[in-house]
Parts: C-alpha cells; sequence; structure tokens
C-alpha cells in the first residue's frame, strides 16, 4: 500500500525535473541569457551526447534478471494496436477531406501519427514508475518497469527515429507548401490536417519523386543518417555489454565507466532544461492550446493503458501482473519524446505540454487507477 513515505520519494524524484525547467525557462524568458540558436545547440547537446550515453549507461547497468517475456509481448502487441488505431484514423481523416474537396488530393495525418505514438505508447517509467510501483506491489513490480525501459530503450525509440529520419528525408526531397509559417504551426492544427506534410507541385515533382529512382537515394539517405545517430545503437550496445559482463564476469573499467557516467547523469535534467528554454522562447507557458493538451493526456492517460489491457488480455496476463502492467502504460510521457521532437521540428509543443503537465498529474491519476484496479481485477 502507498504510504506517505513513499508519496515523499515520487515528489523527490520529480522536483528536480521542474526545478531544471524553471531554470531553462528563466535563462530565456527573464533573464536573456541564451538566443534561439543557442537553445538549439543545447537540444543537438542532449540529443547527440546525453541521451546516448544515458542510454548506453542505463541498459548497461540494468542488471541480469528473467526477462518477462509475455509482459514484454504485451507492451508489443499494445503498441501494435496504437499504430493501427493511428493509422486507421489517419486513413479515415484522408478519405473523409478528400469526398470533401471533390475527389481531390487531401493533407494526411501522417506527422500526426508519429505524435500520436509518442503520446500513446512511450513513457518516463524510471523517475515515477520505479518508485510508485515498487511501494505498491514490491521489487519484482519495479524489474518488470526496468525490463519495459530496456526494451523502450533498444527497440522502441529506436524505431522512433528510424520514422523521424524517413519523414525528414522525403520532406528535402518534395516541395513545401507556399503557407508554410513559423516552426510551430503545426502545434495549433487540428490533427486531421497536417501542415508539414509537402503538397505536390504543378510540375509533377511528387510524382515523378515516388518513382523507383526516388526510393533508392532516400533509403540511402536515411541510411546514412541513421548510421551517424548514436541513439540508434547505444542502447543496444549497452544490452550486449550488460550479457558479456554478467556472463564472464566482466567489470567495466573504472576510466570509461567515468567517463560515460558523468555525461549520463546530465540527460534528464538537460532535457528538461531544453524544454524550459523552449518554453521561454513561446508566446505562452502552454504551447499548445487547452484542445490538444486534453487530446495528449487522453492519449497517455485512457488510450494508452486501453491497449496495454488489450494486449495483456491477448497474452494471457492475470492478476497483479496484469494491475503492474496497466499502471505502467499511465506512467507520465517521456521527456525523449519531447527533445527528439524538437530535433526533427514536429510538434514540440505538443510534447512539451505533455512532459509537464502528465508529469504533475501522475501521482493522483496513478493512485486512481491503483485503487480502481485492486476493486476490479
Amino acid at each position: 500500500m502507498i504510504g506517505w513515505g513513499d508519496v515523499y520519494r515520487v515528489a523527490a524524484a520529480m522536483a528536480p525535473l521542474y526545478f531544471a525547467l524553471g531554470l531553462g525557462y528563466g535563462s530565456v524568458r527573464w533573464w536573456k541569457l541564451f538566443t534561439p540558436d543557442h537553445c538549439d545547440a543545447v537540444n543537438r547537446l542532449v540529443v547527440y551526447f546525453a541521451f546516448p550515453l544515458f542510454g548506453f549507461d542505463f541498459t548497461a547497468r540494468a542488471g541480469s534478471f528473467a526477462a518477462g517475456y509475455r509482459v514484454l509481448a504485451a507492451d508489443a502487441v499494445a503498441k501494435l494496436i496504437v499504430v493501427l488505431a493511428l493509422a486507421g484514423c489517419a486513413a479515415a481523416r484522408r478519405a473523409k477531406a478528400a469526398t470533401r474537396r471533390g475527389g481531390g488530393g487531401a493533407p494526411s495525418s501522417y506527422s500526426w501519427c508519429i505524435t500520436g505514438f509518442s503520446l500513446a505508447a512511450l513513457n518516463n517509467g524510471l523517475l515515477v514508475g520505479v518508485s510508485l510501483l515498487d511501494a505498491m506491489y514490491g521489487k519484482w513490480a519495479r524489474d518488470v518497469i526496468v525490463q519495459l525501459s530496456v526494451l523502450q530503450s533498444v527497440v522502441w525509440l529506436p524505431l522512433m527515429l528510424v520514422v523521424f529520419e524517413a519523414r525528414q528525408a522525403w520532406l528535402e526531397v518534395t516541395p513545401e507548401p507556399a503557407d508554410q509559417g513559423a516552426r510551430e504551426e503545426g502545434d495549433q492544427e487540428a490533427p486531421g490536417s497536417d501542415v508539414h506534410r509537402p503538397a505536390a507541385s504543378r510540375d509533377g515533382r511528387k510524382t515523378a519523386a515516388t518513382g523507383c529512382a526516388f526510393w533508392a537515394p532516400l533509403l540511402r539517405a536515411v541510411g546514412v543518417k541513421l548510421a551517424r545517430n548514436p541513439n540508434v545503437y547505444a542502447s543496444l550496445l549497452g544490452v550486449a555489454w550488460s550479457s558479456v559482463a554478467n556472463r564472464w564476469h566482466l567489470k567495466m573499467p573504472s576510466i570509461i565507466d567515468g567517463s560515460i557516467a558523468i555525461m549520463s547523469k546530465t540527460c534528464i535534467g538537460m532535457g528538461m532544461f531544453s524544454m524550459g528554454m523552449f518554453i521561454g522562447l513561446q508566446d505562452k507557458f502552454i504551447v499548445c492550446g487547452l484542445g490538444l493538451t486534453v487530446l495528449s493526456l487522453g492519449l497517455r492517460f485512457i488510450v494508452a493503458p486501453a491497449a496495454t489491457v488489450a494486449g495483456a488480455l491477448i497474452l494471457g496476463l492475470r492478476g497483479d501482473l496484469l494491475r503492474v502492467t496497466i499502471l505502467q502504460a499511465a506512467l507520465p510521457q517521456s521527456v525523449a519524446t519531447f527533445v527528439f521532437s524538437r530535433e526533427y521540428d514536429l510538434h514540440a509543443g505538443v510534447l512539451s505540454t505533455a512532459v509537464i503537465v502528465s508529469t504533475l498529474a501522475s501521482l493522483p491519476v496513478l493512485t486512481a487507477y491503483y485503487l480502481v484496479l485492486g476493486l476490479v481485477i
């Protein structure tokens, strides 16, 4: 059962996040210490140095424990359900828009599918989940959270990077709409439209680009960029090292361990600092508006657990294991999703709001889930 000491531990883990956020916000909004170019540079520091080293450090230290393959499979099924649901929504909106325009081309929602998947599938399990679920169910629940966090670092975040890079390469070889505005204009648009998607040009460039002569250079460009992005393979290298070290009882040399750790420890703090800088550049603190804020929280706290229930039941999870699997799906939004969305210029305002609000709301929401699940499951 959750005690006041457990609540304090969770609050103590969350408070430093908002301290770093406040420093980043104040350094831009009030003290004018950084320009927009400086803010972009800080975010790139986080993306290309802090996050990959954190991913390696975390997965290398995760330790050897018996993997709960049914839990991992249930998580994969839940994410597949999210992908299918988002793809269905995008296709339906595209068809509706095409009908409304008399059969002509319609704006797609595929960029919103990327953001929707981030909101409904990628959470921050380590800061809140480990302390809270350990208090609720014990050490075995903490091990489940660590396993799922390792899976997210090794599989889901690199796959998101593949999608981001593919979208970026597509935008580079196709013309942009003439009415493109500010970088974050897309955050104010309804999810049924996608201001980031390039429109077809009058000279038929888009039609020609979709032929065989387009796809080979596109795939090559994506492959080269992914090979140069350490986030793609850092966590995988960490798992590989952990497996080898546990098999042959090896220990990382202290000079290497210390070099990695000194950058790894900056990851979450610098990620929140970068988010504060981003918010400081905007006209208001909650960047995306009330409608998208409610939508993002609905995806995080309702859609994600609902998809997880379906995946868990398909895999036959029952009892406390089912409860823990559902609760971890309702953890707050991953900080990494904001950092990457800002780097690739896709709905960073929505993700920043989701991280801030979902982290604040996570303790009462998860406590309510805990009480309800104890009654119905």
